[in-house]
């Protein structure tokens, strides 16, 4: 890829020479001259440690970077939505009687 084709938010997909061993996807934080700042999203299970000690970031040179599909893109983000639900629970009878000794 060339440096005109990155832009800052991209999600592309990636190799390191070096740190790790498997193509990866990442979204791009920072452009800088012959490279890109990326935040790792997704990769193969073996990397996981490597990744781990990178904090999610790497630093890729354009030649190793390439545009991902708009469906795999849409399946990450599927994916990396939460359907977690928040509920207040009710206090019963027993715990409302232990807070109230409590603040006499």
């Amino acid at each position: 890829m060339k440096k005109a084709d990155v832009k800052a938010n991209d999600i592309l997909s990636a190799k390191s020479e070096e740190e790790l061993t498997k193509p990866f996807l990442g979204k791009v934080e920072k452009i800088y001259e012959n490279s890109a700042l990326l935040s790792i999203i997704d990769f193969d299970p073996t990397d996981k440690t490597a990744v781990s000690d990178l904090n999610h970031k790497i630093v890729v040179n354009f030649k190793n970077l390439k545009s991902v599909p708009k469906k795999k893109i849409k399946e990450i983000q599927a994916l990396a939505k939460s359907d977690v639900k928040v509920e207040k629970i009710a206090k019963s009878d027993q715990d409302a009687a232990n807070d109230a000794t409590k603040k006499d």
